[in-house]
């Protein structure tokens, strides 16, 4: 089995914090949810049909709230966050002790996952696809798709080019990606990357703006 530790140049590389800013961060839970955050993470974990015993992976976690999602619906489920901001994985921590849930937090990036193949038997994606570049992107799924077992699936929300693409270009700083975040562009990548059956799961909206739900399985 290949695994990916962590290093101290993966540390290093640059990234974009939860809320854009540092500074904005204790904004960010309250702004999500003002926006209609809740309802967007629980149609993510509706989706993903998580069993009782399964392993859970969310890449880009944030500060935790999806994955607090998936562990109250799924309290059995065994779930593990990552995410390159260490002050987003503080804030996660202490929301995940408060609530007296289980939740392992690790410090990473989504292209290089400090993880043994086929560790998981979901891997989940909220909102931080756009974020990437191309060549992120790519790395990205093959990345989740190499921790997944056979069998397991990838579920992904995020933002969907179209007339969001315009709406969101005050609010979100990488705005400049969206271009690229058609569905016919991701399911592509998600072919690309060795998944089968990938297709666009559900169609929402996250306030004014239109999100796609997106899945796919590792063939076994």
């Amino acid at each position: 089995m290949r695994t990916h530790p962590h290093s101290v140049g993966q540390q290093r590389r640059a990234f974009l914090p939860a809320a854009s800013r540092d500074w904005l961060l204790p904004l960010y839970d309250p702004f999500v949810k003002l926006m209609g955050g809740e309802a967007t993470r629980k149609k993510l974990v509706e989706l993903a049909k998580i069993e009782a015993g399964q392993n859970v992976l969310e890449i880009g976690c944030g500060t935790g709230t999806v994955l607090m999602t998936v562990k109250r619906f799924h309290p059995d489920a065994q779930v593990t966050g990552l995410d390159p901001d260490p002050k987003a994985l503080d804030r996660a921590k202490q929301k995940a002790h408060r609530s007296e849930l289980a939740i392992r937090f690790d410090q990473g990036f989504s292209d290089q996952l400090p993880y043994s193949d086929h560790s998981f038997d979901r891997v989940l994606s909220s909102f931080m696809f756009h974020h990437l570049n191309e060549e992120e992107r790519e790395q990205t799924l093959r990345e989740a798709r190499r921790v997944l077992r056979p069998g397991g699936s990838f579920y992904m929300a995020d933002f969907e080019k179209g007339e969001s693409e315009s709406k969101l270009r005050n609010w979100f700083h990488s705005h400049h990606r969206l271009k690229d975040n058609s569905v016919g562009r991701v399911l592509l990548l998600l072919n690309n990357a060795g998944f089968a059956d990938a297709k666009l799961a559900a169609h929402g909206h996250l306030l004014l703006f239109q999100v796609a739900y997106f899945e796919a399985v590792v063939p076994v």
